[in-house]
Parts: structure tokens; sequence; C-alpha cells
């Protein structure tokens, strides 16, 4: 069981998973309070100098592995952020939600807790609307670990300090779903129907802190996508324009993982994210999105 209160003088920020969206959560803390400490959790000594040349205080190590985690600093806030890596050698189940509950076991029980889970989760393919309310019976491993680590939030912490931020597509400057592709002139592969939801990198690390900023009544769940589902092929030609390049081509090979992953389609309603959470996105629909995204003009 987690201690039943804070230390005496916890403070700071940790985040624990300080990839695409996590990083850009510390920068957005450390750039609103250099004073305030940021410590970033990986698994890797050579990030962790990278990290500390940042000015984040860097901790080394791994959620699957409970001995590890002795030594966490006790923080008021904390961001678990972490993406599935198949390299660690770990299922879906091991890392996800065995890594949250080992996680939660180090946390003190008032520390204010920010989950970045999935729109992956929902399993509707009508083209549907979809909020808070709505059912979730995901098929994906991706989307069925998210929600079981949900479940573990729920059943641990009752009456905790929590919030679930169920991410639409990430995109934003360097990664942009399928940009390469374009560019290249490849054939573009999956269905050009049904709709991609996303949310720009920038508005899902805002999400993240206006969380932390709600009082006490706040919502346990918000799903975060911007305010305009797309549908893929017109996504992907707007890639193209943006790029100053040929339209795209698409071919289907109803046997690969991405077609599987493609059967989604839904629409994301974001009223709640919305009215409680961020009232203006910085890039409330894609086109503004791709045209920051793609100035940089690299993408991964």
């Amino acid at each position: 069981m987690p201690p039943t209160s804070p230390e005496k003088h916890a403070t700071g920020t940790l985040i624990v998973g300080t990839g695409y969206v996590g990083l850009r959560v510390a920068e957005l803390l450390r750039d609103r309070d250099p004073s305030e400490p940021v410590y970033t959790v990986t698994r890797s000594p050579k990030k962790a100098e990278s990290l500390a040349a940042q000015g984040f205080h860097p901790v080394i190590a791994d959620w699957t592995d409970r001995r590890t985690l002795a030594h966490l600093p006790p923080c008021r806030r904390v961001l678990v952020a972490v993406s599935y890596d198949p390299r660690g050698g770990k299922t879906r189940e091991e890392s996800q939600v065995g890594g949250l509950g080992n996680l939660l076991d180090h946390l003190h029980a008032e520390a204010d807790i920010v989950y970045l889970s999935s729109t992956g989760v929902f399993h509707q393919t009508d083209g549907s609307w979809v909020d808070e309310s709505s059912p979730a019976r995901p098929a994906g491993a991706g989307g069925l670990a998210h929600l079981r680590a949900e479940e573990l939030l729920h059943r641990r912490r009752p009456h905790g300090r929590w919030t679930i931020l169920r991410l639409a597509g990430i995109y934003g400057p360097g990664r942009v779903p399928r940009g390469k592709e374009v560019r290249s002139g490849r054939p573009v592969e999956g269905p050009q129907s049904g709709y991609l939801n996303l949310i720009h990198r920038e508005d899902a690390a805002r999400a993240v802190l206006a969380a932390w900023d709600q009082p006490e009544n706040r919502h346990r769940l918000y799903l975060v996508s911007d305010d305009v589902p797309v549908v893929r092929a017109e996504f992907y030609r707007q890639v193209a324009r943006t790029l100053g390049v040929a339209p795209p081509t698409f071919t289907a090979d109803a046997n690969s993982k991405l077609s599987a992953r493609s059967l989604s389609n839904k629409r994301i309603w974001n009223r709640r994210l919305r009215r409680h959470l961020l009232r203006e996105l910085s890039f409330p629909d894609y086109v503004r999105g791709l045209t920051d995204s793609l100035k940089s003009g690299t993408m991964t």
C-alpha cells in the first residue's frame, strides 16, 4: 500500500515517460516556474544525460522493476506517459498494467496523478460520435491494456486525486501520420475512408497542465481531441498540399497490421475538454496543426 500522506516537503512534478508528450509537459513546467523541480524518469542513462542538460532532474528507473522505484522523489504531481516498447521484453499487460501497479505502490496517497490513455479504447466502427459516456470495448491489445490500466487506477485509488486523459492521435513537429510516405510519393497504406481524430502535441501537453490546475470537483475522465475529425484521405491530401507535393495515392492490404488498426471509425466529441480544461485550443483543426507541424521539414 502507498503511504497515506505525502512527504512533508513534497514538491515538484514527477514525469514517468519522457517521450513526445511527456517531454513537452516537462518543458512547459520548467518555463512556467523554473524554481519548481521537474523529475524525469527514463530507463536510459544516455537520455538521462540529455534531460539533465535541459535543466531537468533525471531519475533512472524501469517501472516494470519494483526495485528501481524505491527512491522516487516525493512529488505532489505525477504524469504517467509511458508508451509501450516491445523491445523491453515485456508484454503490454506486464508493462502498461503491471508497471502502473508498481508505480502506485511507490506514490503517496495524495499525489495528483494524470494518466495518459488513448481513444483507442473505443471500439466503434460506424463513424458515430463518442464522448466520455460512450461504451469502450477495445479489440486491439493496445486499447485493452490502456483500459485495464484505467480500471486499475479506479480500483487502487477510488478516493484519490487523479485524471485520465484519453488522447486522440498525437501529431506535431517532427511527427505527422504517414507524412514520409506522402512526401516521397509512396502509396499510403490503408483505407481512404473513416475518420481520424487528432490532437496536436502542444494541446495534449496543455491539457495535462490544465488537469492539474482544476479544483477538487473536476471530472476524472476527458477525451482529448481537436475540433475537427477528418476523413483519412482528406487528411493525407492536406499533408501533400502543405508540403507542396503531388496528391497521395493509396493502397490497402487486407492482411496488413495497419489495415487492422484502421478499422476504427468514430468521431471524438471534445465538449468536456473544451468546457473544463481548454476553452481555446492552440491548434483546433488539422489544417492549422499541419502548417505548424511541417514547417521544420523533419518527420519521424
